[in-house]
Parts: structure tokens; C-alpha cells; sequence
């Protein structure tokens, strides 16, 4: 836990260095897109999420008591080809039974590759598909499931700034979401369908872009947000069950990370008994390293 809060505070401090101005990567126009915790963004660009923490209680089950668990997660893209990020992201897993065995070890390990099929500046839109790849057999026997899984993935993000000036208070908000079906390599284990949506309500953009109502610093600097994560499964044990979780949160935005902080609500008993938190630092590398980042690997200008 020591190291845990280590890696936190490393990331608040260089956040704090930073004074607001305008902001990294994950733009369409006028509008940023910050990068969501519960559920990925539609950027293929260069992003670091380092730490990204949970807490979080497991509902007992198949003979199992409640388990306590803490996630502790990184996660490093970068654009390869114009358009196109490949990335690569792990997650150490510490549970603690009440009164039942505990587990540590890290997840498998997934790789990532996003592609930018569309984007609109006018009417702020994006599109993008991926495959996300869960590598069987790189994670702890202990927490990870052994086998690999492939996630086709759809992502999109709409911001609402070509509303009518009539309506200028609801310009700030925007929608991203993504669709996405597992593919497990061992038959004895279910399809799912995954889908997230983030409602968010930008804060910089009503200041910046809309109209200066006077907030104050630091508020003016975040982004209030709501993210739903879901599961349903198609077959098996699973099908026809949806289990998930709703998470209210905010952002604080500076020129070269983000902190963000979200509670973690289950839909369900069959998701989780207690509410939970996450927290979570996006380091904007093609900010702080503009020669390096910020730009594609092959067939880009540096």
C-alpha cells in the first residue's frame, strides 16, 4: 500500500506543477475529450494512465465469501501509423477473502490496436473500431483466467457544442461510449456483450468555448461526469445477465495530466454488495514530450 500511494502522489505532484491553460490530446474542433476511467475513449493517440487504483467488494458465490479487492493498473498507448495506436495494459489484483483464501497477482496482460475511422470538427464527432486482446497464460495462476479473449471493439464520442445558442447551457455536454463482444478461447466460458457510455459536462469547454459565467479556478478546470459500465452475457451460465456498475465522478484537467476520481455503484447484488471507488492519473506524454509523443511513429511530421 505504501508503493500504492507512492505512485499516487508522484502523479498529484506532477499535476500540480502544471497551471491551467489549454489542454492535451483528444480533440474534435473545438472540443476535448477527456480520457474516461470506466470506459475507453475514441482517441487512437498517445496516452498513459499511471496508477489507476480500485477498491472494490466481490459478491460471494459459487461457495465463496465476499472478497475484498484492489486493483492497481497502468495502461501505455501510441500511435503508430496516422490513425492507428497500438497499446498494451496490465493490472496487479490483491483480494481478501472474508474468512476465505486470498489471491495476489497480476491480470493478463492485453493488447490493444484503434483505428480512427471518422472524425467531424463542426458537429464535434468521432468514430473509431479496435481489438482489444486478453494474452491467455501471461497473468498469476492465482487472478488471471488462463486463457486469451478477443474483444472487437466499436467506440464513438459526440459532443453537443452545435446545439442552437438558445439552449448554450447544454452545449458543454458530450457522449462517448463503446460496444464490445468477448470471444474466449475456452469453450466452457460465455460470450459477452460489453457496453459503456460516459455522460460528461464539461466545465472548461462552457468557459472557453461557450460562455465565461465567471467560475472560478479550480473549478472551471473540471469535468463532472458519469459512466456506465455494463455486462451482458449471451450464453452459458451467464446468458441473459447483466451485471455492472454506475460511476459518478469528476476530472481535473491541467495542460499535462488529469486526476480523476469516480465512486464505484453496482446495478445488482449479482455485481457487488458495497459501493466502491477508483482513482485514477492520465499523464498527457505528448504534452510533457512533444518530440517524442504526440505524433505517429511511421508516416507522421514530429
Amino acid at each position: 500500500m505504501r508503493k500504492h500511494a507512492l505512485c499516487i502522489a508522484m502523479g498529484v505532484a506532477l499535476c500540480a506543477t502544471a497551471a491551467s491553460a489549454a489542454f492535451g490530446h483528444g480533440f474534435v474542433g473545438d472540443r476535448f475529450f477527456p480520457p474516461t476511467i470506466a470506459t475507453d475513449d475514441p482517441f487512437a493517440t498517445d496516452e498513459l494512465s499511471l496508477p489507476q487504483m480500485s477498491f472494490f467488494t466481490n459478491p460471494a458465490g459459487d461457495g465463496s465469501p465476499e472478497s475484498r479487492e484492489i486493483d492497481t493498473g497502468f495502461e501505455f498507448d501510441k500511435e503508430i501509423l496516422p490513425h492507428l495506436a497500438l497499446g498494451v495494459s496490465d493490472t496487479y489484483i490483491a483480494k481478501g477473502g472474508k474468512g476465505g483464501p486470498s489471491a495476489y497477482g497480476w491480470d493478463d496482460v492485453q493488447l490493444s490496436a484503434k483505428y480512427q475511422l471518422w472524425q467531424n470538427d463542426e458537429h464535434e464527432a468521432i468514430v473509431s473500431v479496435g481489438l482489444v486482446t486478453g494474452i491467455g497464460g501471461t497473468g498469476s495462476k492465482s487472478v488471471a483466467e488462463g486463457f486469451t479473449t478477443f474483444y472487437p471493439t466499436f467506440y464513438f464520442g459526440k459532443g453537443f457544442g452545435d446545439l442552437p445558442d438558445f439552449v448554450w447551457p447544454l452545449k458543454p455536454f458530450a457522449v462517448t461510449g463503446t460496444l464490445d463482444n468477448s470471444f474466449p478461447t475456452e469453450a466452457a466460458d460465455a460470450n459477452n456483450f460489453d457496453w459503456g457510455i460516459a455522460v460528461e459536462y464539461s466545465l472548461p469547454y462552457l468557459q472557453q468555448s461557450v460562455r465565461d459565467v465567471g467560475i472560478p479556478h479550480p473549478l472551471r478546470d473540471m469535468i463532472p461526469l458519469v459512466e456506465f459500465a455494463m455486462t451482458t452475457g449471451e450464453n452459458r451460465d451467464a446468458r441473459g445477465q447483466t451485471t455492472g456498475t454506475i460511476n459518478p465522478g469528476i476530472l481535473y484537467e491541467t495542460p499535462y495530466c488529469q486526476i480523476g476520481a469516480e465512486a464505484i455503484i453496482p446495478v445488482n447484488s449479482a455485481t457487488g454488495p458495497h459501493v466502491g471507488a477508483v482513482i485514477n492519473v492520465q499523464i498527457f506524454i505528448d504534452d510533457l514530450l512533444p518530440k517524442v509523443f504526440g505524433h505517429p511513429l511511421f508516416g507522421g511530421q514530429p
